[in-house]
């Protein structure tokens, strides 16, 4: 999948010529933000919805926090990579995956007109090593970074980011994350993570999407058509809109727009805000409850595609939902929970694992360009035979490497403005195209 630069420079006679025929929503004229419509956004900013009193803590690649958009909306937070406060997105590609995120959920209005949902809440950016970051041979830090969000506030963990892993690993949570996210759990926290952008190719098992007690995000359209990029999964908890998101670039004064569950992840991470600044009272699973309620195309029982249904925090605002509404995603961690709590270790994660493993589960392959990827393999020797010893390779689990689900947007779209500039490809081969 990739990502479309919009420069405000080049489109600037656009926007003056579309005045005219301009809507509501804010964001630029070929990538509008079509969810202040549908969820009534004004409004509930207007009622004090606006994520005011909530901290989101962004695990991901950092945050230009320089960017007027976010200036003041960035709190001072932790790089597990390198020194820093997470203040310098330390993605290597100009899109800057953490800013973008970050923009999402709490730009005030900007460059080409670009507007988080909810600008009353603050973020606390952890940036971590992961694949394309200019630190990605640091190791990985989720869980340190999940403990650190959860020890500074955060009532809101957003993790646009997920590695897959082997099914035939017996595990699906890495017993250490799993604690972790546990450990925010009990802080009060709600854990959110993307589901993955391999609907096209096997919807993969990904971690931390699959662990117990997180909220897994897939992708739905304008339409709220489940977007066939979208990874189809059980343990899928909701979906949002993910496809044609305008989001800041770590560069000032541009923009990228495109598709991926990171997006709909940061989406739903700000709609939760919303509902919690409105009812700061309740607890994280009382909120969540509330959401699920509320869902479009709500369902009792979750989908593979749409998880309980698509996220729509006008109506979890505004409709009558009981406190004692069940939460689901809560409720099916809290057994498990409770026995890493007697028995002084953290359960593997969903179902319970067959066997112990000391070894990251699985082999994390990055499925979205500028594709790449490393691994490590554990090896054991096995002897067998009379006299004769056999070395077999036990493959447990390759490293997990973190991989962000990049913004995506079709080639066709460039073919609407003649002639078009040349792409630019950078050192991955991927093609930007300036609109």
């Amino acid at each position: 999948m990739k990502r479309r630069a919009v420069f405000a420079a080049v489109l600037a006679a656009v926007l003056v010529g579309g005045m005219a025929s301009a809507v509501a929503a804010p964001g630029p004229p070929e990538a509008q933000e079509y969810w202040f419509d549908s969820w009534h956004v004004n409004g509930l900013w207007g009622s004090g919805a606006d994520g005011r009193g909530v901290t989101i803590a962004e695990i991901d690649t950092g945050v230009n926090a320089s960017l007027s958009g976010l200036h003041g909306k960035i709190l001072s937070g932790a790089d597990f990579g390198e020194s820093g406060n997470g203040h310098v997105d330390r993605d290597k590609d100009a899109f800057g995956h953490g800013t973008a995120m970050a923009s999402i959920m709490v730009s005030r209005p900007s460059t080409l007109d670009v507007t988080g949902l909810a600008p009353g809440a603050r973020v606390l950016p952890i940036a971590i090593p992961l694949v394309g970051t200019t630190d990605e041979q640091n190791g990985d830090h989720l869980n340190q970074a999940i403990r650190y969000a959860a020890d500074h506030d955060a009532k809101i963990i957003s993790m646009s980011l997920g590695g897959t892993r082997k099914a035939s690993s017996g595990q699906a949570c890495y017993p250490e994350e799993q604690s972790a996210i546990f450990y925010a759990l009990k802080k009060g926290a709600l854990v959110v993570a993307a589901g993955g952008n391999a609907g096209k190719s096997g919807s993969p098992v990904e971690e931390p999407g699959v662990c117990l007690g997180v909220v897994s995000v897939g992708a739905v359209d304008q339409s709220e058509h489940v977007a066939d990029f979208s990874s189809r999964h059980p343990y899928l908890t909701l979906t949002a809109p993910g496809v044609n998101l305008p989001s800041l670039s770590r560069v000032p004064g541009e923009v990228y727009h495109g598709d991926g569950t990171s997006q709909a992840t940061a989406l739903a991470s700000a709609a939760l805000a919303l509902v919690w600044s409105k009812y700061p009272k309740l607890t994280a699973s009382q909120v969540l409850a509330r959401v699920l309620a509320t869902t479009d195309h709500h369902s009792g029982t979750p989908s593979s595609s749409y998880g309980y249904g698509v996220i729509n925090p006008y109506r979890a605002i505004k409709q009558t939902v009981a406190t004692s509404t069940p939460d689901p995603v809560y409720a099916n961690a809290a057994p498990f929970m409770a026995r890493a709590a007697v028995a002084g270790v953290s359960p593997t994660g969903k179902p319970p694992a067959a066997a112990p493993h000391t070894a990251p589960p699985g082999t994390v392959r990055v499925d979205s360009p500028p594709s790449r990827y490393t691994s490590q393999v554990v090896s054991g020797l096995v002897a067998a035979g009379a006299g004769l010893v056999l070395l077999v390779v036990l493959i447990f689990g390759a490293v997990r490497n973190r991989r962000r689900r990049r913004a995506a947007a079709h080639a066709a779209e460039a073919a609407a403005y003649s002639p078009p500039p040349p792409p630019l490809v950078d050192s991955d081969g991927v093609e930007w195209h300036q609109l």
